[in-house]
């Protein structure tokens, strides 16, 4: 019986580890089409930094996707174990999160029309993406 548990937590966890990685996954794909087609649409990427010219090239798309996204559905796959709250709360911060972003980093940059708004869809494709991996966590706790 007990081996039968460990068992059960144990393939639970997996599955919330593969939820997370293919939350992480779909997202880093579908920024990365959306910025392929922002450069074939003639967008540069380019603005200027407070240290000078700067781009955003398809290693930052990919970082600024990854890190918070991972660290977020990270952070409430393990506390939903605990407190099953957090994902009705995740579910409503994670999308104005995605969304806020756009006029705090992406407008302020000066970029063109066509990388403004690539990169304003990358922000906006977290929405659904984020709300079916954490829909997929809640799922999981069952």
């Amino acid at each position: 019986m007990v081996q039968q548990t460990r068992t059960r937590s144990h393939t639970r966890r997996l599955g919330r580890v593969a939820i997370v990685a293919l939350t992480v996954v779909t997202a880093v794909v579908v920024n990365l089409v959306i910025f392929a087609i922002g450069r074939a649409a003639g967008g540069s990427f380019r603005f200027e930094s407070a240290y000078g010219p700067a781009e955003v090239d398809a290693l930052t798309v990919v970082g600024f996707t990854v890190v918070p996204l991972l660290l977020g559905m990270t952070a409430v796959a393990l506390l939903a174990r605990v407190w099953p709250w957090v994902i009705p709360v995740a579910l409503v911060v994670a999308p104005v999160l995605a969304l806020a972003t756009v006029p705090l980093m992406t407008f302020p940059a000066g970029f063109d029309a066509p990388s403004t708004v690539a990169l304003s869809l990358c922000h906006v494709a977290l929405v659904p993406t984020s709300i079916v991996g954490l829909l997929a966590v809640r799922g999981s706790a069952t």
